[in-house]
């Protein structure tokens, strides 16, 4: 994989947003209502002209490509001793409180 500049990665990344947008049938503006965003933000996010992360979010959800966002933040599973648990077979152990 080539290295890009931040540069280039948001106007690959506005490039996307573009075509997932219209592919949809949304005009900028209407875009701009549905992710409770400015017409001016969308339009920064599509030039790659900088943008949040959470403007990111919002238009990913209105575009329900949010599959987008799963790879930088992967669901992590169960926890290592979860997964030897779940080898054993054994269940957890509870703890026992004292008789008063």
């Amino acid at each position: 994989m080539v290295a890009k500049t931040t540069e280039q990665l948001e106007a690959s990344i506005g490039a996307q947003v573009k075509r997932a947008r219209i592919r949809a049938g949304y005009s900028q503006a209407r875009l701009a209502d549905l992710a409770s965003l400015s017409l001016a933000t969308v339009q920064n996010l599509e030039r790659g002209a900088g943008s949040s992360l959470s403007t990111l979010i919002k238009v990913a959800s209105v575009l329900k490509r949010t599959d987008w966002l799963l790879d930088l933040a992967p669901d992590a599973g169960p926890s290592p001793i979860d997964r030897l648990r779940m080898t054993r077979g054994k269940p957890e152990r509870q703890r026992v409180r004292a008789s008063r």
